[in-house]
């Protein structure tokens, strides 16, 4: 870890529900920092909005950590609501089941069933994955305006994953309207060879997308002959989640 970051993060974590103010001196002498070190590092925090300045000699906690702090809790309970359901859809469908969130131009897995045939995934809790090349990112752009995919696009291109990747912007909106039409999404060895998937968009209250589900596994009939039952469990099970 770079260590002006390792310093930053352990400021931060000198802040406690006991301790929610802090002095420069007091920062200083805990983590035994030079005073022009820590003010540095502290004026860095501050334009962040990291830290927020509490009084003239006092430091605290910024806005911009209680929307971090807000953002875990989301997905905490979206997590913590969808599991009963995704560990239903797992053993439906004897396939890996995985929950996204959003993450600004990405997707990030927070829950996952693993099927016991899946011997060599990838994808794991806590990993970010673009949205043009998996069954949960379309899921979640599907949902979105054209507006929003090109700049998403501009913005971090469509990479290839593997040879079956889309990577033309004409071919990404072709497909999601094709996922708009039937209502899912689906991921034919895009992110990874073998591997075959089908996603659907979990909404919130106000319908608006925050996630996606997903049946994952290396069994080609996923999009063949068990697609038609697959994908109305999955769409169900989305359909659930964004209930609760």
């Amino acid at each position: 870890m770079i260590n002006s970051v390792r310093k930053a993060v352990d400021i931060i974590n000198l802040f406690s529900p006991s301790e929610p103010r802090l002095t420069l001196t007091e920062i200083s002498s805990r983590l035994s920092l030079p005073k022009s070190t820590a003010h540095n590092l502290l004026s860095t925090l501050l334009s962040c909005g990291l830290l927020e300045k509490a009084d003239d000699d006092h430091y605290a906690l910024g806005r911009a950590v209680v929307a971090l702090t807000q953002a875990v809790l989301v997905n905490v309970e979206l997590r913590d609501r969808a599991a009963p359901l995704l560990r239903e859809l797992a053993d439906i469908s004897h396939q890996s089941v995985y929950l996204t969130v959003r993450d600004g131009d990405y997707c990030l897995y927070i829950y996952a069933v693993e099927s016991p045939h899946r011997l060599l995934a990838r994808t794991a809790v806590g990993d970010r994955a673009y949205l043009h090349c998996t069954s949960v990112g379309k899921a979640i752009l599907m949902c979105l305006s054209e507006a929003d995919v090109r700049a998403i696009v501009k913005r971090v291109g469509l990479p290839a994953s593997t040879e079956r990747t889309i990577t033309s912007l004409d071919a990404l909106l072709t497909e999601l309207e094709h996922s708009r039409e039937r209502g899912y999404a689906i991921d034919n060895q895009e992110h990874e060879m073998n591997t075959y998937c089908i996603g659907a968009p979990v909404l919130d209250e106000r319908g608006q997308v925050i996630g996606s589900l997903s049946v994952s596994g290396a069994d080609p009939s996923i999009l063949l002959e068990k697609r038609l039952d697959l994908s109305a469990h999955v769409m169900y099970t989305a359909q659930e989640v964004s209930r609760r």
